[in-house]
């Protein structure tokens, strides 16, 4: 423990010698640019062993069976996780990689004394020692290259998630084969490559169960779409690999130009990348735009396949007044629309402006349902004898349902 706090402090001092503002930074020579990165590295994997071990500290005092005594409870926290998040700052996924490469370091740790003792005891045979190695897990060599700052704990939770669990097929001492191997590349890789190298070795270490986790990945694709407090609807969704790079693919065509994609050769084509890249908007809103655009485009294209037969609409709930003089249900083309009109979208509770009314009653997704000023349906169609689709739902916002 001695010298791994003198690794700490020298590791310390040597970051604190690199200055204290940006513009010291900016004064460093190329050459003491590259090797500060190195020694904030090298320091910050240090720090994060003792996060591991504080980690797991947690964890082990907000264990279940404790209950409210627990170490998280007492704080008021439902998991260790969820109380080193709030107070380190840390995103959810930063947190469990903490406890996970903790406890496992923790467990190593505990086995290793174990065998020490063994070995300095007297009493104890050849074969009782064995006993005592045989408990030592796997992970042990991990845990000891975290330890004296070797190996990152992001590198280490790439280790253990990619070669993954002992099982039928995959024993132990091919999972400690697996590892050594693994380590002695890891210095060269990060931690998105160490992952896949992990990955790629219990594949070949259990092909047969490539089809099983293939299925796993598919059954555990999902999409979730919600609306917000404030009106906003956001997506969430998990796709397998092989839906996954498709729909990868369709964004890097609809974006590749904003990210450094391929130079266009053809004119139409290389003008469209000038287009995209000059477009005020983010990336990110380009994107989203993108999706909306390809779900109306699959609702014209045939919605009995695509949607069951319903063509998907947005609603607009409008008041006489907010129409402007020749959009549908105007009542007097002569008489211009209020200027503080405005309207709702049904089923969101927040407020459209004027313009957006306009915008979207332009839109051949969207449908408008107009009502008066003491709030009762007008001009959705009174010509058919049986109720049409625009007043079956034009009595649906009316009435919140059937009645």
């Amino acid at each position: 423990m001695t010298n791994l706090a003198d690794d700490l402090r020298q590791a310390t001092d040597a970051v604190a010698r690199l200055g204290s503002s940006s513009a010291d930074y900016e004064a460093l020579p190329d050459a003491v640019v590259l090797a500060g990165q190195k020694q904030l590295a090298a320091a910050r994997r240090l720090l994060d062993t003792r996060s591991a071990w504080m980690a797991a500290t947690i964890a082990r005092r907000s264990r279940p069976e404790l209950g409210h005594s627990g170490l998280a409870a007492q704080q008021g926290f439902l998991s260790p996780e969820a109380l080193i998040q709030k107070w380190t700052g840390s995103s959810k996924g930063d947190a469990y990689k903490l406890v996970a490469v903790g406890t496992m370091m923790a467990d190593a740790e505990a086995a290793e004394k174990l065998v020490e003792a063994a070995l300095s005891s007297p009493d104890i045979d050849a074969a009782g020692v064995a006993g005592f190695v045989a408990k030592v897990p796997w992970q042990a060599p991990i845990a000891r290259a975290v330890t004296t700052g070797t190996l990152s704990v992001d590198a280490a939770e790439s280790i253990r998630s990619g070669l993954g669990q002992i099982d039928a097929a995959v024993t132990a001492e091919k999972l400690g084969a697996a590892l050594e191997t693994l380590l002695a590349e890891a210095s060269t890789l990060n931690a998105d490559e160490v992952f896949k190298c992990a990955r790629r070795m219990r594949d070949r270490l259990d092909e047969a169960g490539i089809a099983a986790r293939e299925k796993q990945a598919h059954d555990d694709r999902y999409l979730k779409v919600y609306r917000l407090g404030n009106g906003n609807v956001r997506l969430s969704g998990l796709f397998a690999p092989e839906d996954g790079e498709f729909v990868l693919s369709t964004f890097d065509s609809i974006t590749g130009p904003r990210r450094g994609g391929v130079r266009f050769v053809d004119p139409e084509r290389a003008a469209w990348a000038k287009r995209l890249q000059e477009d005020p908007r983010s990336t990110e809103q380009i994107a989203a735009d993108s999706l909306v655009q390809l779900l109306k485009i699959a609702g014209e294209a045939d919605p009995g396949r695509v949607f069951g037969g319903r063509r998907p609409s947005v609603r607009v709930i409008v008041t006489e007044k907010a129409l402007k003089p020749g959009q549908p249900g105007a009542t007097d083309p002569a008489e211009p629309a209020t200027s503080a009109a405005h309207g709702q979208i049904e089923g969101n509770p927040v407020p459209i402006s004027q313009e957006t009314i306009d915008r979207l009653l332009c839109d051949t997704g969207t449908r408008g349902i107009q009502l008066d000023a003491d709030g009762q349906i007008i001009n959705v169609g009174r010509d058919e004898r049986l109720f049409t689709q625009a007043q079956r739902a034009a009595m649906a916002v009316r009435d919140g349902g059937c009645l």
